[in-house]
């Protein structure tokens, strides 16, 4: 029989907090984590994200500090002022059920006044760079910190910020009490999982069985040149709902919503690192309360979103390993609902991505989607609009995916496409929006005088262009 807050020794003003915000039960890993941390032991949990592990730090803190205590007394720490913010926003009406107060340190804000909420705040929820920034400024002292929490540990080394966390816990009291959440006590999260903790008890929750959802993998082989178009085919799906397309650099995701942008089916806006903090809450928001459906967002600024009922995840830019794609998708198919994970991948990162499938246990999904699609030649998206295009930008010429000869749905394929012909076949066929003829010009029978050989040549309903192999 699942135990209730009160049951684990929460006390009652911070039960009413919890049930005035609809929290009547704890989730799995509250009831397995909560009790030890009441204990003041160290514990160590493996955890993913949108378990309900803030309040499994969150509410035994709110019990242990009193608001006599010398501030801050606890330091909770955050790989990005996304998750920071949400923490405090998470825990704020529980903390003050207590009458203790919590602020949030980061970058992106005004320095002055976040340094006197913190210096005056009983828990600190801070980012490492900032933090360090504020205590160099000597805005506050952690002497009197007693409890520390690292939540995300794991992206934290990922992005670097282990030598700043080293710094900042040789700051703090040997006999602190430490809690350590990771999506993995393996690698380097394990090590310094040892590091920072003594004597820990560790939790590994895993959601059970009838709360996961059903997440539908695909696989799009794509080339450079149709990503775009693919993901528009993608997006104006009427049967997609809230949906995160992950991207690797800033810029490009910013790109990528000015592209998208010219959909009258689609609201997208970008948020990363080079956004204010307002603008990124801002976007958050917005995605939150579905004033924008589409959310292009980095790895970095989207480490610790937890937005309800999306349900898809695309990921335009492929992750640079298993675990980015594990917590990329992981963003959808939660809480029992269904969602599906989509996936581009470029020719030169077929093997990569196999090897991720494989490892997954995504090896059927992965060769249901067929093999590489050539650097030069466009995948069969049905077009959208316009005027059939042979050729890499429009025109006669072979290439072409959308009218022409070659990589259209009807037509000849230089790519083995599925429904094309052998790579150097000739003959004839018909896009969606165009037509064309002509011959493989890799065998040389379709060159005119002075053509080059990598032109092709052919009839077509646009202008020739020399589309490329």
């Amino acid at each position: 029989m699942s135990k209730s807050f009160a049951d684990l020794g929460v006390s009652k003003p911070v039960v009413n907090a919890l049930n005035e915000r609809g929290f009547t039960s704890p989730f799995a890993i509250q009831e397995q984590v909560i009790e030890d941390v009441l204990d003041g032991r160290d514990v160590l949990v493996q955890s993913p994200t949108g378990s309900g592990k803030t309040l499994a730090f969150g509410v035994p803190l709110a019990d242990l500090i009193q608001a006599e205590d010398r501030r801050p007394a606890a330091l909770i720490l955050a790989p990005t002022r996304e998750l920071a913010s949400q923490i405090v926003d998470e825990l704020e009406s529980i903390c003050r059920s207590r009458a203790l107060s919590i602020a949030a340190v980061y970058g992106g804000v005004g320095i002055q006044a976040q340094a006197k909420r913190a210096a005056r705040a009983h828990i600190v929820v801070a980012c490492p760079g900032r933090l360090e920034d504020l205590l160099q400024r000597r805005a506050f002292t952690l002497d009197h910190v007693r409890h520390l929490v690292l939540d995300e540990a794991d992206r934290m080394l990922d992005m670097g910020f282990k030598p700043p966390v080293d710094r900042i816990v040789k700051k703090l009291n040997n006999d602190r009490q430490t809690l350590f959440f990771s999506a993995t006590l393996e690698g380097a999260a394990g090590k310094l999982a040892d590091a920072y903790t003594h004597d820990a008890v560790t939790h590994v929750n895993r959601p059970a069985p009838e709360k996961q959802g059903k997440v539908e993998h695909r696989f799009i082989h794509v080339s450079h040149q149709a990503k775009v178009e693919t993901l528009l085919n993608e997006l104006e799906n009427s049967e997609r709902g809230r949906t995160l397309v992950f991207v690797r650099t800033k810029h490009g995701a910013d790109r990528l919503v000015k592209r998208l942008g010219k959909s009258p089916q689609i609201r997208a806006v970008a948020m990363h690192g080079n956004k204010s903090q307002n603008q990124r809450q801002r976007a958050l928001s917005d995605f939150e309360k579905g004033k924008v459906d589409t959310l292009v967002a980095t790895d970095v600024a989207a480490r610790g979103i937890d937005v309800a009922d999306v349900t898809h995840v695309i990921n335009y830019d492929l992750p640079e390993d298993q675990d980015t794609f594990v917590h990329r998708v992981g963003r959808t198919g939660r809480a029992g609902a269904s969602g599906t994970g989509v996936s581009f991948v470029l020719a030169e990162q077929a093997r990569d991505m196999g090897k991720i499938a494989k490892s997954l246990g995504l090896s059927h999904e992965y060769e249901q989607s067929g093999g590489p699609v050539s650097m030069h030649t466009e995948t069969q998206t049905p077009k959208r609009s316009g005027n059939g295009r042979g050729g890499e930008r429009g025109g006669k010429g072979y290439g072409g995916s959308r009218g022409g000869q070659g990589g259209s749905r009807n037509g000849q394929s230089r790519s083995g496409s599925r429904n094309g012909g052998p790579r150097n076949s000739g003959g004839s066929g018909s896009g969606e929006n165009g037509s064309g003829s002509g011959r493989s010009a890799r065998k040389g029978e379709s060159r005119g005088p002075g053509q080059h050989p990598k032109q092709g040549k052919g009839k077509g309903n646009g202008q020739q262009r020399g589309g490329r192999r």
